[in-house]
C-alpha cells in the first residue's frame, strides 16, 4: 500500500484510492497528487498481479471468484484500519476503471454515510440484469461518476444504473458522461473530486 499527505493518525479525514486492471497503486495516486489537501491521508492499496479480478466486470460474479471477494475484503480491511484514527464520514473512495468498479460495488454493499463516493469510468459489478437489492443507506454521501459516452470498457448504460442505483440507496449522485472522451481522467473530474475533497477536509 502507498501512503501520501496527512499520516493517517494526524489526519482529518482520508481517501482511498483503487487502480485500474494492469495498473498500480503508484498509477492512481497521480490522482492523489491532483486533490492533495491540507490534513487528508492519502491510501492505495496495490492488487496481486495488477488486477483485482480476472475476468471484466460484466462477467457472471461466480467467474471472478475468488478473486472478486478477496478484493472487497481488501477495501474493507483497510476501510476499518482507517477508521481508528478518521471517521466514515470523513472518508473518501475513489476508484478507476476496475478500481472504479470494486469502488461502486463495495460502496453498495456496504452503504452508509462517506464522505464521498468517486468511481471514475466505472459500473457495479455483476452482468447485466444482476439483482441490486443492497441494504444499507448513503444518508445523502456525494457521490460522483464519471466516464466518456463512448468508453470502450464501460458502456454507459452502466455507469447510468450504478447512478440510480446509488440515488435509491439515498446518495447525491452527479454523473457526468463526456463525449468521445477516451478511458481516461479529464480535469472536470478531476475538479469535481477535489471539490469532495475540500468538503471533507475544510
Amino acid at each position: 500500500m502507498l501512503s501520501a499527505g496527512e499520516s493517517l493518525e494526524r489526519a482529518r479525514a482520508a481517501m482511498i484510492l483503487v487502480h485500474g486492471r494492469g495498473a498500480s497503486a503508484a498509477d492512481i495516486m497521480t490522482v492523489a497528487g491532483e486533490v492533495m489537501y491540507p490534513g487528508v491521508a492519502y491510501l492505495a492499496p496495490q492488487a496481486a498481479g495488477n488486477a483485482w479480478y480476472p475476468h471484466p466486470f460484466t462477467a457472471p460474479l461466480e467467474s471472478n471468484e475468488p478473486y472478486l471477494s478477496s478484493a472487497l475484503e481488501v477495501l474493507s480491511l483497510l476501510l476499518a484500519r482507517v477508521q481508528g484514527s478518521v471517521l466514515y464520514e470523513k472518508v473518501v473512495l475513489l476508484g478507476f476503471s476496475q478500481g472504479a468498479c470494486l469502488t461502486l460495488e463495495f460502496a453498495a454493499r456496504n452503504a452508509r454515510r462517506f464522505g464521498g463516493v468517486v468511481g471514475l469510468s466505472g459500473g457495479l459489478i455483476g452482468p447485466d440484469g444482476t439483482p441490486r437489492d443492497y441494504p444499507g443507506s448513503f444518508d445523502g454521501t456525494p457521490a460522483f461518476l464519471g466516464c466518456s459516452d463512448v468508453d470502450p470498457h464501460i458502456r454507459k448504460d452502466r455507469v447510468i444504473e450504478a447512478a440510480e442505483v446509488f440515488e435509491r440507496l439515498g446518495a447525491q449522485v452527479t454523473v457526468r458522461l463526456y463525449p468521445n472522451m477516451a478511458h481516461t481522467v479529464n480535469e472536470d473530474e478531476i475538479e469535481e473530486v477535489r471539490k469532495i475533497v475540500k468538503a471533507v477536509a475544510g
